[in-house]
C-alpha cells in the first residue's frame, strides 16, 4: 500500500452504505471500521478513496449476506483536489471487495475507478476499465 499523492477529502464515516462494484456478489456495503484510522475520542473514523475499510454485506447473494469482508473505497461523491488543482467527484459511493493483503476478490469491476485507489492497490487497475 503506497502514500496518496492527492488530498483526498474524508466524506465516509461509520455506518455509511456503498455500492460494491465488482463481481463478488455482494450488492451493498456497510462500513464497520477503516484501517489505520487514528483519531481523538469520541471522533468518528472518516475513509475516502483509497482507503482500506472494514465492510458488513447488506444486499446481495445469500451466500454473501451478513459477511464481514476487506474492501477498498473506488469513488466518493464528495469532492477531493488533486496535486494540479483539478477537482475529482463521482456519482456514487462505491467499494470492492478485497483480501488481506489489497488484492481483489472479483475479477471485473464495474464503472470507473480513481486514480488514486489504483495508485494504491495497483491490482485494482488489471481488472478495472475505465482510470479516471
Amino acid at each position: 500500500m503506497k502514500a496518496v499523492r492527492a488530498r483526498i477529502t474524508k466524506a465516509l464515516n461509520v455506518g455509511s452504505y456503498l455500492n460494491c462494484s465488482d463481481n463478488t456478489g455482494a450488492k451493498v456495503l456497510q462500513i464497520i471500521s477503516v484501517f489505520g484510522y487514528k483519531g481523538v475520542r469520541r471522533r468518528q473514523p472518516k475513509a475516502g478513496v483509497g482507503d482500506m475499510i472494514k465492510a458488513t454485506v447488506k444486499e446481495g447473494d445469500v451466500k454473501m449476506r451478513k459477511q464481514v469482508v476487506n474492501a477498498v473505497i473506488i469513488r466518493q461523491r464528495a469532492e477531493y483536489r488533486r496535486l494540479g488543482g483539478l477537482r475529482v467527484s463521482f456519482e456514487d459511493n462505491a467499494a470492492v471487495i478485497v483480501d488481506e493483503k489489497g488484492e481483489p476478490k472479483g475479477t471485473q469491476i464495474k464503472g470507473p475507478v480513481a486514480k488514486e485507489a489504483v495508485e494504491r492497490f495497483s491490482s485494482l487497475g488489471k481488472i478495472s476499465s475505465i482510470v479516471v
